[in-house]
């Protein structure tokens, strides 16, 4: 009777525990709020130099987290988006343009561009899916821009989908988001915002749906993709953001767009709002926050206003060049050393990263399909370095910044290959950060030595190349 009453007691105990272990496994699981702004250029922000605009929230972020001065991303939207959600190298999705211009590749230039993807592969393991599986709440708020409606986020491991669609840009910014014109011929809208006022301005509205997300999830551990509009054209803006910085405008800022500036004003605030949510729910201390953009800031026009200026970098959205690749990155989790890192790091990092953060396991076989590294070295150690010393970029389109080219950097050197003519420019910036002095003339050997492990690469990932027209 002792011996069966011992037993029933071992029981009870082991059922407690199994109990209590359960929610101590799922509390061990950070949320992921990865927040993705678009077309917003690395010298935009204040703690990456910005003057005329004003990011308080964003700053606070940064001084929070690790802020990566040398962060890179594609140099267009639709390839950063696919490379964000794999881990894998855009060149080898064989997705190197947005989706229209797939469609749709220009017929009346020197060179023909390739015949590439215009959809996520159902294939590729997206991470939406890898944290699905690990028991998370997966939610996209905003841009999707990665396919047609067979492709849409439900298909891609997204729970939730609020207002994303295969278009890269809303016709406005203000309710009801539709309409017609401004893109063609065809009516534009988000769905799932239809229950919206006068006056709702959109950065805002999607700010309320993550943040109900974030309520909805409860005890759940949650990914939510918050991939915002902002600052892509349509320039619109709340009026009375757009006097504040009408009035504070100087003769000598490098940034000279009041309108531009207080549509980053108010996804400032979004990030505010998300942050200060976190914080009133008791989550700051289990939730990694990771806020980047998608490509340089756009360099061309709107209602006759340039949109932004990378200074000191060199050109902008679609280029090879700096400001077209280069991108603002801060990243804030548990036990992070707060600092500056100066170690060059790209996109498809951070599906590894944060796979690592999350607990969730990849085997063998997964991590060598990856073109990326886990930065959590980084994250503990900001002065530390990561065992690669290149990154390649590839864009073999035509943009009104750039004809057909593909760039290697390797440490301190950058060579940027045309492919309409074969010429190679070679910079070193750590000397030459604005990219102002071709060395190709004065360094040929190391001109070389980088044209060959580009052209490596490219046969490597099997990088598709424009042909002759």
């Amino acid at each position: 009777m002792r011996r069966l009453i011992l037993l029933a007691i071992l029981m009870v105990f082991a059922a407690t525990s199994l109990l209590e272990k359960a929610p101590a496994e799922e509390v061990a699981r950070p949320n992921i709020v990865l927040i993705l702004a678009d077309d917003l250029g690395w010298a935009d922000l204040g703690c990456y130099g910005g003057d005329l605009h004003e990011t308080p929230h964003l700053d606070r972020l940064a001084r929070q987290g690790v802020r990566f001065t040398d962060a890179y991303a594609a140099s267009v939207c639709s390839p950063t988006r696919a490379a964000l959600l794999t881990g894998k190298h855009y060149a080898r999705l064989r997705i190197t343009i947005w989706r229209e211009a797939a469609q749709k590749p220009v017929a009346n230039r020197n060179l023909a561009p390739p015949v590439v993807e215009e959809n996520l592969p159902h294939s590729e393991i997206t991470l939406a899916e890898r944290l699905q599986a690990a028991g998370y709440l997966t939610a996209i708020v905003g841009k999707w821009h990665l396919g047609g409606a067979d492709h849409y986020p439900e298909t891609q491991g997204f729970d939730v989908n609020i207002g994303g669609t295969h278009w890269g840009a809303p016709f406005s910014y203000f309710f009801p988001y539709r309409g017609a014109g401004r893109f063609g011929g065809e009516c534009r809208y988000v769905p799932h915002l239809e229950l919206g006022k006068p006056g709702e301005y959109l950065t805002d509205r999607l700010t309320d749906e993550a943040l109900r997300v974030i309520d909805a999830a409860g005890e759940r551990p949650f990914f939510l993709y918050l991939a915002h509009h902002a600052v892509h054209t349509p320039i619109e803006a709340k009026p009375q953001l757009t006097s504040k910085y009408q009035a504070k405008l100087a003769p000598g800022m490098r940034h000279q767009n009041a309108r531009y500036a207080a549509m980053l004003d108010s996804l400032d605030q979004s990030v505010g709002r998300v942050l200060n949510h976190l914080d009133e729910k008791g989550l700051a201390d289990r939730t990694v926050v990771i806020f980047l953009s998608d490509n340089g800031g756009h360099v061309g026009e709107f209602d006759d206003l340039r949109c932004t200026n990378n200074t000191p970098l060199r050109s902008g959205k679609g280029s090879m060049y700096e400001g077209g690749v280069r991108v603002p990155l801060v990243v804030r989790a548990p036990s992070v050393s707060p600092g500056e890192c100066r170690e060059p790091v790209v996109v498809m990092d951070l599906t590894p990263t944060i796979c690592e953060l999350a607990g969730v396991k990849l085997d063998a076989g997964a991590v060598a399909d990856l073109d990326g590294a886990s930065l959590t070295p980084l994250l503990r150690n900001p002065q530390g370095s990561l065992p690669r010393d290149a990154l390649y970029f590839h864009y073999p389109h035509y943009y009104p910044t750039t004809t057909p080219a593909g760039a290697i950097r390797a440490r301190d050197w950058k060579m940027v290959e045309y492919f309409e003519d074969g010429r190679q420019e070679l910079y070193n910036l750590r000397d030459d950060l604005s990219e102002g002095h071709d060395l190709a003339a004065r360094e040929p050997e190391k001109a070389k030595e980088l044209a060959v492990r580009l052209q490596a690469w490219r046969k490597r990932v099997d990088a598709q190349m424009p042909t002759k027209n």
